[in-house]
């Protein structure tokens, strides 16, 4: 007798970069995936679907839901997402027809789905995971490798205009680094841009998807930006020793050295440059077994 590919969630957390602000990160899972979506940050004059929230928690609670709700093992991801996109647009456009597009909100994702024979990695923007195999090989799947690498050279030449994360009030209040964060989000879910999962339903069409080679059993983190910053940017881990290290210890104390390199070691991004001095962490440690 043959049994499905399980998903076990071993730990999950979703850690605020602004204790003060909300958390746009968002995280669920049932018998047939789990998923980490992360709300890009708002680059509009207001918020438009709660003055006193955030419409990037909106977009990603919405799809969360979605996904939660819809996924089965034999459901078409791209289904879903399409569908979750077609009611945030309605959702959205029908109380604010003429929000400019750079404010429209948008969101990453990155998730393990379990079908009856198989695991796949679906995902948009750049959330990620890290998949580490019995035989100690890993791997890491997202849907822009490039994109790590593209934000620290542009939040480096914000650095060396402004002189540092917090100077002038941050990236948003400074209009050269805001003016450049707006063309590219407008440029997103277009042809020749990034895809991402919003307002979008046609970036249905455009998510990444990739096998997840499992011959008996692995571990994963299926996590946003913010976690994959100790491998990307501060090459604390590699792909290996993060999973490792998350199974020997849980995900709190990797989030912990996260927030210490953000806060003490380099508030400023001087040394590691970005354009948050800490972002929402969020991330599902699990186990895959066939």
């Amino acid at each position: 007798m043959t049994t499905a590919p399980r998903i076990s969630v071993l730990d999950a957390v979703s850690d605020p970069g602004n204790p003060a602000k909300a958390n746009e990160d968002r995280l669920g899972h049932n018998e047939a995936c789990a998923f980490v979506i992360d709300g890009a940050t708002g680059l509009g004059d207001r918020q438009y679907v709660d003055p006193d929230g955030s419409d990037a928690a909106w977009i990603a609670a919405r799809c969360a839901d979605a996904f939660q709700r819809g996924i089965t093992r034999d459901t078409t991801i791209p289904d879903i997402a399409r569908v979750a996109s077609e009611d945030a647009l309605k959702s959205f456009t029908g109380s604010h027809p003429d929000v400019p597009r750079y404010a429209w909100p948008l969101s990453a994702f990155a998730m393990v789905h379990a079908t009856h024979d198989a695991f796949t990695f679906y995902g948009l923007g750049d959330s990620c995971v890290f998949l580490l195999q019995e035989d100690g090989s890993a791997s890491l799947h997202t849907a822009i490798p490039g994109a790590y690498a593209r934000e620290q050279e542009h939040a480096r030449s914000h650095i060396a205009r402004t002189g540092g994360i917090n100077n002038g009030g941050g990236a948003l209040a400074d209009p050269e680094t805001l003016a450049a964060l707006r063309r590219h989000r407008e440029s997103q879910n277009t042809p020749g841009g990034i895809w991402t999962l919003g307002l979008v339903p046609e970036a249905a069409d455009h998510l990444v998807h990739e096998p997840l080679p499992v011959k008996a059993r692995a571990h994963a983190i299926i996590c946003s930006d913010g976690l994959a910053d100790l491998v990307v940017l501060y090459t604390l881990y590699d792909a290996a020793s993060l999973v490792r290290t998350a199974l020997d210890r849980g995900l709190r104390p990797i989030i912990e050295e996260l927030r210490r390199l953000e806060r003490e070691v380099d508030p400023d991004g001087l040394r590691y440059p970005r354009f948050k001095q800490s972002d929402d962490t969020t991330a599902i440690l699990v186990e895959l077994t066939t």
